[in-house]
């Protein structure tokens, strides 16, 4: 069964998280068991969640990385080798098909906070998406490890 890990971040990340993230995502493999790690692909913090993830495979070769977006870009066509190459799965959850693009986004991390037994987050401020998905997590009390300033 897989034990799922989620990333919300800011689209603007001005320092240099990998490390951090690393730590965090070997904190959810040991203490909570994640073998799966959903991410977005919406800005930096994302960027490097998919970098410090695919470090660690060579640590945990046993782990997933999965990209779950909101609706089909034909990015995933062109960057075809890419998309192959970074995540072992790519999914456009079927509870998105009906949902209009502008509101995609938000439904898609509703989505992967129902999925999740684990959150790692980088929020510095109390407004944007990845707030409001963080603060459904805590709603559904889920385990959080925030790498930003902003208290949760």
């Amino acid at each position: 069964m897989d034990r799922i890990c989620s990333f919300f971040g800011h689209r603007d990340v001005f320092v240099d998280l990998r490390d951090k993230i690393e730590n965090a995502a070997k904190i959810a493999i040991s203490k909570y068991g994640v073998n799966t790690f959903y991410v977005g692909d919406r800005g930096e913090f994302d960027r490097q969640s998919v970098s410090a993830i695919c470090s660690l495979k060579h640590e945990y070769p046993n782990i997933k990385l999965i990209l779950v977006l909101p609706y089909f870009t034909n990015k995933l066509n062109t960057y075809k080798e890419y998309y192959q190459q970074q995540y072992d799965v790519i999914v456009i959850p079927s509870v998105l098909d009906d949902v209009h693009p502008k509101g995609a986004i938000t439904r898609r991390n509703r989505w992967m906070v129902e999925q999740s037994s684990y959150i790692i987050s980088y929020i510095n401020r109390d407004h944007g998406g990845a707030y409001t998905a963080v603060s459904y997590a805590k709603k559904k009390k889920l385990p959080i490890n925030n790498l930003g300033s902003f208290e949760i």
